[in-house]
């Protein structure tokens, strides 16, 4: 099998191309210097000089605050980019995986989010990244949607990594209670598209850690798993930290459907977090 990855480079991209080629699985990663997904040419010449038997689509506009302000960017990478990669998968009849959020949804209630809700975004970001699912549901048959959530892994940016450097620096944090979610470990989420992807079992999939918590309980468990216990958190409402974009209360998403079609769930967020920790700082990045 055949496999080309979209933001290669990534946070989930990385991981997705380490763990394809520890499965043997030949694994083409393109990055924005190798194809501009907002290029229809330059998508069909790419994707058809490699012949792909699927497309794992990761690259993605997801600046959530910055959206706000440059929609039509954010439209062009996570809409049009995706919509120029959905009808060349479908002309070349390959599987596409597009990684798509849960800001989707309105963030409103407190029952977890099936897959096939009806969607209603919150903000900019949400809305292209759902324009990018109609783009893939309108050009294939052949398709997974993927809807992951609070991503945090060794190559990029994240909360994680933001905790303990505010907790080094600072000594105490305040932290958002009011927003309920889970939390994704991009190497297992890079196992479970992985197994995914080598299936028919198509349609729309929530992928995330097992377990609930509040960014503010997250907070709690990364300094106590650091070691860092005497670091001070306050847990504040989302009033106390005025964004730019609207923030999903309700981040919960319901994985049941993993389970019906034969797929492993990802380990709880709190085991996740320990191996995370464990590779920061076996990879010099955290001591």
């Amino acid at each position: 099998m055949k496999i080309l990855v979209t933001g290669a480079k990534g946070q989930l991209g990385q991981d997705l191309m380490a763990e394809l080629a520890g499965r043997g699985i030949e694994a083409v990663g393109v990055d924005v210097e190798d194809m501009d997904i907002t290029d229809g040419e330059a998508c069909r010449r790419v994707i058809f000089r490699e012949k792909p038997d699927a497309v794992i689509h990761c690259a993605a506009y997801t600046a959530v605050d910055a959206a706000e302000d440059n929609l039509e960017l954010c439209r062009r990478v996570n809409a049009e980019g995706t919509r120029n990669i959905a009808k060349v998968c479908g002309d070349l009849e390959c599987k596409m995986m597009y990684i798509s959020t849960d800001y989707v949804f309105n963030g409103q209630g407190e029952r977890p989010w099936e897959p096939d809700d009806p969607r209603e975004p919150l903000n900019v970001y949400g809305l292209t990244k759902y324009e990018g699912e109609i783009a893939v549901e309108q050009n294939l048959q052949k398709y997974f949607i993927v809807r992951i959530a609070w991503v945090f892994g060794l190559y990029g940016k994240n909360f994680v990594r933001t905790m303990l450097r505010l907790g080094k620096e600072r000594g105490e944090v305040s932290v958002v209670n009011d927003q309920i979610g889970s939390p994704t470990y991009t190497p297992d989420l890079a196992r479970l598209l992985a197994d995914m992807i080598q299936t028919e079992k198509y349609g729309r999939y929530h992928a995330t850690n097992e377990g609930l918590c509040s960014w503010y309980e997250f907070a709690c468990e990364i300094f106590r798993q650091a070691g860092m216990a005497d670091v001070k958190v306050t847990p504040v409402d989302s009033s106390g930290f005025p964004a730019k974009a609207k923030r999903p209360f309700n981040s919960r998403m319901s994985k049941e459907k993993l389970t019906e079609n034969g797929f492993e769930r990802l380990p709880a967020w709190q085991d996740a977090l320990g191996r995370y920790l464990t590779a920061l700082r076996e990879n010099g990045m955290w001591q």
